[in-house]
């Protein structure tokens, strides 16, 4: 029998469960896609690799979707902090199984690269005074600044997690510019008020805020409670 025909033989309150159905599924599925979040994350050759690798296992955590672009300089970073011989993926993740893919930093033609590819936000981290002169002066000469350029056009989520201590004129200057542009400017700058005992803590503590701006959610110690017994200067 045909599809057709068998439709023809339903009666209207069967006809009116299969359009029920049929809307549930497409609203499911939707659902689905709204909740399948997908960041792109550049790590340059600015001192703070821990910062890098805890951002993204809170993203795999999450179940984030990222595309990760670093750059030569943040490939010694990562040898020279973290031990990796490469771009070791699953140790960024802190997992085997993760939602990682790597993407070729000077291939200006991948997918990252168009604004019409969908993503939910940038995250530079960490971010060299070089990527952040390259940004603010709109150069795309190499992945990382390209798909940050596409990012503030497309009007999207850029935050820059600047490590640089004390800042040049210059640095204050492409502050002011990329924050005319609408990026979101978040120094590596961990607050000390939960009394951090680790380097883990103080990393995570920069991480957590990172998640916080591009609305992941995390089990990161960064909320300060006032009723939760820690101490916080007033110096």
């Amino acid at each position: 029998m045909s599809i057709v025909a068998r439709i023809n033989e339903l009666s209207h309150r069967d006809l009116n469960d299969v359009k029920r159905t049929l809307q549930l599924a497409r609203s499911c599925f939707c659902l689905t896609l709204m909740a399948v979040m997908i960041l792109v994350t550049a790590i340059t050759g600015a001192s703070g690799a821990l910062y890098a690798q805890r951002f993204l296992q809170g993203c795999v955590a999450a179940g984030v979707r990222v595309q990760v672009v670093v750059s030569p300089l943040g490939r010694r970073l990562l040898h020279e902090e973290l031990g990796m011989e490469g771009v070791d993926l699953a140790a960024l993740a802190g997992r085997a199984e993760h939602t990682l893919t790597l993407c070729n930093y000077n291939d200006v033609g991948a997918q990252i690269a168009s604004g019409s590819f969908l993503h939910d936000g940038m995250v530079i981290v960490p971010c060299s005074s070089n990527t952040l002169a390259a940004i603010a002066h709109g150069l795309g000469d190499n992945l990382i600044a390209r798909a940050a350029a596409v990012t503030l056009k497309e009007r999207r989520r850029l935050v820059l997690a600047h490590r640089e201590m004390p800042l040049s004129p210059i640095d204050v200057n492409n502050y002011k510019i990329l924050s005319d542009a609408g990026a979101l400017l978040a120094p590596c700058n961990p607050g000390l008020y939960l009394n951090p005992t680790s380097v883990g803590e103080i990393a995570d503590f920069v991480a957590g805020k990172l998640l916080d701006l591009m609305h992941v959610p995390h089990a990161f110690h960064t909320r300060w409670d006032p009723k939760g017994g820690k101490s916080c200067s007033t110096a």
